[in-house]
């Protein structure tokens, strides 16, 4: 099969647009519980830094023809994807197949690759490459790999798709590795008001607060501590003005509702 050239970003926003991103985590033992996912949180607290929204997160099993519906969906909708579990060498570790098929190209042993994984057998001098660790090595035409700094094994991007070791410390470095080719946008602020109410006692005044500011989005998250309870207010936006006149409603409200100042934490 011919070789496509895909290995562009091909959502790229434009400067005045807001970049996206969801997060596709791959693997029947995420799904039965053996395994906890620590991949997902990361990758959104980078990409917020980044002025990146994650959108969305899927967790899909071993299953090629729904990994490539997922990832079809996704990569459509997104600025970018980015996919955790199944870049291995074991016979259920499917995602660059998945991953290919998605995009119509072939795939097959890449030869950069390949001498990444004999150089590193080399010097660690632990292992020989053999058939299951070949399979590591096998990247969809068109794609440029993405360094692996702790195994040697890459990852991949194509298109707008980023596809990641599920391993924690691995996918951690691939993220940093691939991190020049993500273009963000303006970063989301934020502002944490600590109440001692709870939420039912300012829910409609709060839903008032957020039908004025269509640039803020407004959160609650209810708190339990040494025996009292409390509520903390999140209110997030790029717009820094529209951030601070939806801050200070909300904390007339709180102020009116307690008859105390409410405390404010950072913004970012």
């Amino acid at each position: 099969m011919t070789k496509k050239d895909s290995s562009n970003p091909e959502n790229d926003p434009a400067p005045d647009q807001v970049a996206t991103a969801a997060v596709l985590a791959i693997g029947d033992e995420l799904l039965s519980g053996r395994t906890r996912d620590k991949n997902i949180g990361f990758i959104a607290e980078y990409l917020t830094k980044m002025g990146i929204d994650l959108r969305e997160a899927r967790v899909v099993s071993d299953d090629e023809d729904r990994i490539v519906e997922a990832l079809n969906e996704l990569r459509a909708r997104y600025t970018y994807v980015f996919t955790t579990g199944g870049i291995g060498p074991t016979h259920d570790d499917i995602t660059a197949d998945a991953v290919a098929k998605a995009f119509g190209v072939g795939i097959d042993h890449d030869p950069e690759a390949v001498a990444l994984l004999e150089d590193r057998m080399k010097k660690t001098g632990r292992f020989k490459m053999n058939e299951a660790r070949m399979r590591m090595a096998r990247i969809p035409f068109g794609a440029k790999l993405v360094p692996n700094s702790i195994s040697a094994a890459p990852g991949f991007h194509i298109g707008n798709v980023f596809v990641f070791a599920g391993v924690p410390a691995i996918m951690q470095v691939m993220l940093d590795a691939a991190a020049p080719l993500l273009k963000g946008g303006v970063v989301m602020m934020s502002e944490t008001i600590e109440s001692r109410i709870t939420e039912g006692d300012f829910a409609p005044s709060l839903g008032e607060v957020q039908s004025r500011y269509d640039n803020v989005l407004i959160g609650s998250y209810p708190w339990f501590r040494d025996g009292k309870y409390g509520t903390n207010i999140v209110l997030r936006s790029r717009d820094e003005t529209a951030l601070e006149q939806a801050s200070a409603d909300v904390r007339e409200i709180l102020e009116k509702l307690t008859g105390t100042t409410s405390r404010s934490g950072k913004r970012k």
